[in-house]
């Protein structure tokens, strides 16, 4: 009996609890105060290759900040980006679904207004938005220019509140675009995003509201352009490389910068910072930047999908390092799971998974195999598997735990793993070309206000800026491409 009274009373309490956890949710909601909801930081670098870091023994480049942030927490060795080239990846990150689902086929196409994004689903939830550096889902392409107010898919059109912002990548000194105003800054662009997100950060926290910022450099893009004191460890190598690792020197110093800004406005252990690379590394630049992996940016092999990954959460991820396959594909239903939003903040049609339970512990092997869909090439990663299907040609399998450089197909030699990845790849390009069409969307198609994949130079919202634009060192060697 004195057992059965105990056990209703701890239920009783429980239930308590639980409802005043509710309550304080939905006021946190209703208000936007943050209280003890987490706030979310995706930190995305452009053209980083898995190799490029000092935890992973760079027989050159230093990154100590980097380092610190993958020792305090979740460390993934095999990361995904959502594609091997940059905008398609950038709309992984949005939608938590495969790019060609969502219209951005490669780099410079315009994700869809249909989609339904992270930045409109926190915003719901209370969150302040913010995005800061490249943007590239707008259609346009060629070095990042400011992007201008009348643009018809600017970052605002997607769910955030504030964005200093370009079209694509950009470098030293660069102008940017503050909500549709053109603003030039001077010093190394890591740096200055940074900054720009952590005066954003600063606010939000006297407003004592929680807050989503997305932090996506132009680094170590081309062209390669560092400060003196950044390329000095590299004198061997030709200057393009000692450039290249000078920016990567520079974006290490800025999330050291990023990391301590956190820490001192008090916020470093309920705030939830994403990094990762947007896709395989560089030919070229002086020392191997897949860490040895088969091809680069640009390909479905292991060195242009596989990047860095580190998710550090103090208040709620115990650090280690994990070989659990993730991707960008995984950020919107994990951020979502976290926050307890609606399902149907999210399309129907979802390619990632929430991987939150790994976390906290091991949680066994992915149940959800990863999947690309990139210029009629399928893949899918399944745990150790790999199994690809080539535009009009046959497949290819690998296993990655024995054979991580894709050195042997294994189709024909695994007859049983390769009939199931060959009916799940199948089953998968047929969902995307459903997709392709607007299956997932409410209307049953895709809308006609998408704007066409186009240079900005040969945009004639951009005709009276040209003169201008093209004084600066960036966009000089375009002068004379530009239509008249």
């Amino acid at each position: 009996m004195i057992y059965s009274n105990n056990l209703k009373r701890r239920n009783f309490l429980k239930q308590i609890t639980l409802a005043a956890l509710c309550s304080s949710v939905y006021t946190d909601i209703a208000t936007g105060k943050s209280n003890n909801k987490p706030n979310i930081i995706l930190v995305m670098t452009d053209d980083q290759g898995w190799g490029q870091t000092g935890y992973y023994n760079h027989p050159i480049l230093k990154t100590p900040n980097l380092d610190a942030m993958a020792a305090n927490g979740l460390r993934f060795d095999r990361f995904y980006a959502g594609a091997p080239v940059c905008s398609p990846t950038r709309a992984t990150v949005l939608t938590g679904r495969t790019n060609d689902r969502t219209g951005v086929y490669s780099h410079g196409y315009a994700l869809r207004m249909q989609e339904k994004t992270l930045p409109q689903a926190m915003k719901k939830a209370g969150y302040a938005t913010g995005h800061f550096g490249k943007w590239h889902l707008n259609g346009l392409r060629g070095p990042g220019v400011p992007i201008l107010k009348e643009d018809t898919h600017h970052p605002g059109h997607f769910g955030f509140e504030e964005w200093l912002s370009v079209t694509n990548f950009f470098d030293m000194n660069p102008l940017m675009s503050r909500m549709g105003k053109i603003e030039d800054f001077k010093g190394d662009s890591s740096e200055i995003i940074v900054a720009e997100a952590l005066k954003f950060i600063k606010r939000k926290k006297q407003e004592e509201k929680p807050f989503l910022a997305v932090i996506w450099y132009g680094t170590p893009h081309s062209p390669f352009v560092a400060f003196d004191k950044d390329i000095k460890d590299f004198a061997d190598l030709s200057i393009k490389a000692q450039h290249h690792h000078g920016e990567l020197v520079a974006m290490d110093r800025s999330i050291g910068r990023l990391r301590k800004g956190l820490r001192k406005l008090g916020i470093a252990d309920n705030t939830l910072v994403w990094f990762n690379s947007d896709n395989g590394g560089l030919p070229r630049v002086g020392v191997d930047s897949v860490g040895g992996l088969r091809g680069k940016k640009g390909q479905i092999w292991e060195g242009g999908l596989r990047v860095p990954g580190i998710i550090e959460w103090p208040a709620g991820i115990k650090p280690r390092i994990t070989n659990y396959p993730a991707s960008t594909m995984d950020i919107f239903p994990t951020i979502a799971n976290i926050l307890g939003l609606p399902k149907d903040c999210m399309l129907k049609k979802i390619d990632g998974a929430n991987i939150a339970p790994l976390f906290k512990k091991e949680i066994g092997k992915r149940k959800k195999p990863i999947p690309f869909h990139f210029k009629g090439n399928a893949v899918l990663v399944d745990n150790d598997h790999k199994i690809i299907k080539h535009k009009n040609k046959g497949y290819e399998l690998y296993d990655l735990k024995n054979d991580p450089k894709e050195k042997e197909n294994i189709y024909n030699k695994k007859p049983g793993i390769a009939k199931s990845l060959t009916n799940q790849i199948d089953k998968f390009i047929a969902s995307v070309e459903k997709s392709e069409k607007g299956a997932d969307y409410p209307e049953g198609k895709v809308a006609k206000n998408q704007p066409e994949r186009r240079r900005w130079r040969d945009a004639p919202e951009y005709k009276p800026y040209l003169d201008e634009f093209i004084k600066r060192t960036t966009y000089k060697k375009y002068k004379g491409k530009r239509k008249r």
